[in-house]
């Protein structure tokens, strides 16, 4: 099964091509540029490199969120306009669970952070031991002081992964963290594809068409029309 995976959720863009378990190629750029502009080409160069077209993929495989809102919604459409016709499944993969994948291979407590703004941070718990995933806690939008709450009742070293890695655990006070290598603390395409291919294993595949995306709590520009309706009805 060849898998297309990508992850446009933060500021990292990552593609890559998976093949029943093994990563074929994976192209990852960090440079600041807005993922509508070099998403696409980046799947292209992918593809290219190794002689394929979108015809000889399996599963198509995408972030469905948390994370940016516009990074989340073209990393989705990305995908759906890449296996339209094509017939062929998707995955919509936990943004959370496949950048605690990155650390699957540490035995213990793995919680994934992203920076969510406004006090809070993107958030979940897994237990690895040392070859899969077990998740303890849901997708969540809450605080680092939360967290740490949370996180202090286990009692154990926490490793953590994901772009609010730095200022998690700085604020921690409670729980004990593990140092992340640093390459290892933002989103892969290739632990994208790892978890789309459980997914596809275990039946949990979409079409095209049923792909969504999950953003745990309204956008700003929803957040900004509730305050003027509220505002309206004072």
């Amino acid at each position: 099964m060849k898998i297309l995976a990508l992850d446009s959720s933060a500021t990292v863009a990552t593609v890559a091509l998976f093949e029943d378990g093994r990563l074929l190629a994976e192209y990852t750029l960090n440079n600041g540029n807005t993922h509508s502009e070099t998403l696409l080409p980046m799947v292209e160069s992918v593809l290219r490199a190794y002689g394929i077209t979108t015809d000889d993929i399996d599963l198509f495989a995408s972030t469905s969120g948390p994370g940016s809102f516009t990074g989340v919604r073209i990393g989705t459409a990305t995908v759906k306009g890449l296996a339209f016709g094509t017939d062929k499944p998707c995955a919509e993969v936990s943004t959370l669970e496949a950048i605690a994948e990155n650390l699957v291979f540490v035995k213990g407590l793995i919680c994934p952070v992203m920076n969510a703004r406004r006090g809070q941070v993107y958030t979940a718990l897994f237990r690895s031991d040392g070859v899969s995933l077990t998740r303890l806690m849901p997708d969540s939008a809450i605080s680092i002081e939360e967290l740490d709450g949370i996180l202090a009742e286990y009692g154990e070293t926490v490793s953590f992964a994901g772009d609010g890695y730095d200022i998690t655990v700085r604020a921690l006070t409670r729980t004990k963290a593990d140092i992340t290598p640093e390459r290892l603390r933002h989103q892969s395409a290739a632990s994208v594809a790892s978890v789309a291919y459980r997914m596809a294993q275990n039946g949990e595949t979409v079409s095209d068409t049923a792909l969504k995306v999950t953003y745990l709590r309204p956008s700003q520009a929803e957040r900004e029309r509730l305050e003027a309706e509220q505002n309206k009805k004072i």
